[in-house]
C-alpha cells in the first residue's frame, strides 16, 4: 500500500549540501516506487519548505526551489506540519518521516526530538543515541568503557597535557564529518588552532596520528533484523592525502548523492580475518549504542599488525549508505524497511 512519507533534509549544518543530495535521492527512490513523497527542505536559517518532488540539486543554489510552499511546525495544541499560507488549517498527512539530516543538530538528536513532539514516526535513532553519535568524546568514552577496540581519544585541554605523544589528529568534538580535521605535530599547535578555527570553537579532541592506518566502512540496519553490508575501503587521494577528507568522501567521482560515486574498493581487498573483525566490531557498536535505522560505522585497519579499530559512527550516513546495500537489497526496500521500523 502506498503511503505518504515526508523526506526531511537540509538544516543548519556544515553538511547541508550533502543532506540535500541524500534527500533528493531518497525522494526519487520512493516516487519511482509508487509512494507519495513529501520532500521537506529545512533552510540553514531554520525555515521549513515543502519542495516539488521533482526538484534537482541545482534548484537549491539560491535557497528553496521555485514552487516551494512555506511551512509552519506546530508543537503545541494540535501538533503537526502546516502550510503557512492558504485557507487550509489541516496539517500535512504524513505516515512517517525519513530523516536525511547530516551533521549539526539534525543528525545529533534534534530531528528525532522534533518529530517525537510532532507525534510523527521518524527513521533513525532516539534523541539520546543520536547525540552520543555526534559527540566524538562521548562516543570514544563509550567504546572505551565497553572495551571495544578504538584509538585513544581525549579532549583538548588548555592546561592538561594529553596522555600520548604527538603527532596528533585534531578533530572538532561535535560533528559527523571530516570537516575541520587537522594534523599537528605538537600540543602547542593544537591549542593555537583551537583558538582560531571556527570548527573547533565548541571543543576539540585529540587522537594519535598513525599515517599507515587504512579507512574501512560498513553499514548496518536494524529492521527487520540486524543486518550488515560488505566491507568497503574508501580510496584516499594518494600519498599526500593524510586523512580521508570531506572532499574525497563526498565530492570525488563526479556528481551523485553523498558517497555514491566516490572511489572505493567494494568489497574491500583484505583478508577474511579483517572482514570478520569489522563485522564483529560493527555488531558491537549496534548493540552498545542502540542506534537504529540505517547506520554506517567507520573503521581503521592497521595492515602491519592486523588490528582493526572503530573510528566513528554516522547515525544518518551520506546517501543513507544505499550504495553499500545495493548488492543485497534494492534501495526502495531499504528505505521502506526503515520507514516501517519507524511506524
Amino acid at each position: 500500500m502506498a503511503r505518504s512519507y515526508a523526506i526531511v533534509f537540509g538544516g543548519p549544518s556544515p553538511e547541508h549540501e550533502i543532506s540535500i543530495l541524500t534527500g533528493l535521492q531518497a525522494t526519487r527512490v520512493l516516487l519511482e516506487g509508487g509512494h507519495t513523497p513529501i520532500p521537506i527542505y529545512v533552510a540553514p536559517g531554520g525555515a521549513w519548505h515543502q519542495v516539488p518532488a521533482t526538484s534537482e540539486a541545482k534548484d537549491f543554489l539560491t535557497g528553496a526551489p521555485a514552487g516551494s510552499k512555506e511551512l509552519d511546525v506546530v508543537l503545541s495544541g494540535q501538533p503537526g506540519i502546516y502550510p503557512k499560507k492558504g485557507m487550509s488549517k489541516k496539517p500535512l498527512s504524513i505516515d512517517a518521516a525519513l530523516l536525511c539530516f547530516h551533521g549539526g543538530i539534525g543528525e545529533g538528536g534534534a530531528g528525532a526530538a522534533v518529530f517525537s513532539l510532532l507525534g510523527i514516526p521518524a527513521t533513525g535513532s532516539t534523541v539520546f543515541a543520536g547525540a552520543v553519535g555526534m559527540d566524538k568524546l562521548a562516543f570514544g568514552g563509550l567504546l572505551h568503557s565497553a572495551q571495544i577496540a578504538s584509538l585513544p581519544r581525549e579532549a583538548l585541554s588548555a592546561s592538561t597535557e594529553p596522555s600520548f605523544p604527538g603527532p596528533y589528529i585534531l578533530k572538532p568534538r561535535f560533528g559527523g564529518s571530516s570537516i575541520g580535521i587537522e594534523i599537528v605535530d605538537d600540543i602547542a599547535t593544537a591549542r593555537t588552532l583551537a583558538k582560531t578555527s571556527p570548527h573547533l570553537a565548541a571543543g576539540a579532541v585529540l587522537e594519535p596520528y598513525r599515517p599507515a592506518l587504512v579507512d574501512l566502512n560498513m553499514s548496518f540496519r536494524t529492521y527487520p533484523e540486524l543486518e550488515l553490508t560488505d566491507l568497503e575501503r574508501p580510496l584516499r587521494g594518494g600519498e599526500e592525502s593524510a586523512v580521508y577528507s570531506y572532499q574525497e568522501k563526498y565530492l570525488a567521482g563526479g556528481s551523485g548523492a553523498g558517497l555514491t560515486n566516490a572511489p572505493r574498493e567494494f568489497p574491500a581487498s583484505a583478508p577474511e580475518a579483517i572482514h570478520q573483525k569489522a563485522r564483529d566490531l560493527t555488531r558491537a557498536v549496534a548493540e552498545l549504542t542502540r542506534l537504529t535505522g540505517i547506520v554506517r560505522v567507520d573503521l581503521l585497519w592497521d595492515e602491519a599488525s592486523g588490528d582493526v579499530f572503530v573510528n566513528e559512527v554516522n547515525t544518518i550516513p551520506g546517501a543513507l549508505s544505499l550504495y553499500l546495500w545495493a548488492p543485497q537489497h534494492p534501495a526502495l526496500k531499504v528505505l521502506e524497511d526503515a520507514l516501517t521500523e519507524a511506524i
